[in-house]
């Protein structure tokens, strides 16, 4: 027991690394709570010494079973209205987005800690729930998703469990709390949380009636706005285990029923664990790429439908484009290799060399390596010549010196990245 609380992941008994104690440690000793502005926070809502206020959701979840630290939510007894009169004059900067749902947010130094008004559901349309505020906990853990989201956690680190949410995260069950199918018609967003849950707890009872339920709801997330899925997607896709969801068959469907242009699963399924570590698991835009990008436009039709960053579409547009450039160009990672990555950068390029050589049937893990150390060892010149250069040669101002410009560059790139002074001279001789 640490401060009232058990640490579920820890095994003092099991062979662990200096670093996995020195967390475990810093865990027991420094718990997430006793943080110094979550320390703060509950000052001021707990200044009559009473128990106002708690914290609840997957930062109790993530504690108790060892995990990294998240987001920060705090639910309390007090109203919105009581919330900003309370913090107006504090050390934080006081966000109101979420004030129509009960939810304040309080930021400081780039933290951010949503406090949420204790709610019961009066109604629902299967996309948000119409919700009066209370003082009772336990009607609050009532209209929450799942048990092991309806964990307690007050400043002192002693645990409030009214829906046994500790015996089902140790034993890494994930059950919605009363009737699922209430639940779910609550927020159809929780279909997508399960399968979330499931994956991350590696919960896979595809016999349970809570799947079957599951099944016959999937038409409800068409009520759900593209922003919600994609947001809840992107955590799905985030997991450490997500290549466990390929190999359970009834969970993968309902996966390809909600995304469709998420089509080419194979090429994760039998990647090897180290390998998909190694190269795919911390780049979002690539894993994503791997899953829907192909010689059509499915990944263009996928952009436009979740309505995704700008970011994120010129990143699949990027894939798609230069993976069929590469199939076409088998020199594109080889002569051409210092071109393309003058033209993209050294990042990009090393992107597309995983896209390229991880969605070929006959993967050559030894060859992407050496590609991409290559791509590292490869130095760029930068290009010597500059409008300055060209103007205090007789070129008039405007737009044509940019076009210019563009010339010459591609005449040093197709040299090799290198022009003689006689060379450069011939060409803006060429040019004026």
């Amino acid at each position: 027991m640490v401060f009232g609380t058990t640490i579920l992941g820890s095994n003092p008994s099991a062979p662990a690394n200096d670093m996995f104690l020195i967390n475990n440690i810093k865990k027991i000793l420094f718990p997430f709570y006793k943080e110094k502005k979550i320390k703060e926070i509950f000052q001021i809502l707990n200044s009559d010494k009473k128990n106002n206020a708690m914290l609840v959701g997957g930062c109790v979840r993530n504690f108790l079973n060892n995990e990294k630290i998240g987001d920060v939510d705090i639910a309390t007894i007090f109203t919105p209205a009581e919330l900003i009169k309370k913090f107006s004059g504090a050390n934080f900067r006081l966000i109101k987005s979420g004030i129509d749902h009960g939810t304040i947010t309080l930021s400081k130094d780039n933290k951010n800690f949503e406090i949420t008004t204790l709610r019961e559901d009066v109604a629902t349309d299967g996309r948000h729930a119409k919700v009066s505020f209370t003082k009772d906990w336990k009607k609050d853990s009532e209209r929450r998703d799942f048990t092991i989201n309806a964990i307690y956690l007050d400043q002192n680190g002693k645990i409030f469990d009214p829906q046994n949410g500790i015996q089902n995260l140790k034993e890494k069950k994930i059950k919605f709390i009363g009737d699922p199918q209430k639940r779910i018609e609550e927020d159809y967003l929780r279909i997508l949380r399960f399968l979330r849950f499931s994956i991350q707890y590696q919960d896979f009872d595809e016999d349970d009636q809570t799947f079957r339920i599951i099944q016959k709801n999937l038409n409800g997330i068409i009520k759900l706005s593209k922003e919600r899925v994609f947001s809840e997607l992107i955590k799905i896709i985030s997991l450490d285990n997500i290549k466990d969801l390929f190999s359970k068959k009834k969970f993968y469907e309902i996966f390809r029923v909600i995304f469709p242009e998420l089509k080419y699963s194979d090429k994760l399924k039998g990647m090897n664990q180290e390998i998909y570590k190694k190269f795919v698991q911390s780049e979002q835009n690539l894993l994503l790429a791997l899953l829907l990008v192909d010689d059509t436009d499915n990944h263009i039709y996928f952009a436009h439908k979740y309505k995704v960053s700008s970011y994120l579409k010129e990143s699949l547009i990027f894939f798609h484009q230069c993976f069929c450039e590469a199939k076409k160009n088998k020199n594109f990672f080889e002569k051409d290799l210092k071109k393309n990555i003058f033209y993209y950068g050294k990042n990009k390029i090393a992107s597309l060399a995983k896209f390229y050589f991880l969605s070929h049937t006959k993967k050559n893990y030894a060859n992407l390596a050496n590609i991409l150390k290559k791509i590292e060892s490869t130095n760029i010149p930068e290009f010597p010549i500059t409008g300055k250069h060209l103007l205090e040669q007789g070129f008039k101002s405007g737009r044509k010196i940019g076009e210019i410009l563009k010339r010459i560059e591609k005449e040093w790139i197709k040299n090799d990245f290198n022009l003689e002074d006689e060379e450069l001279k011939n060409l803006i001789k060429k040019y004026i």
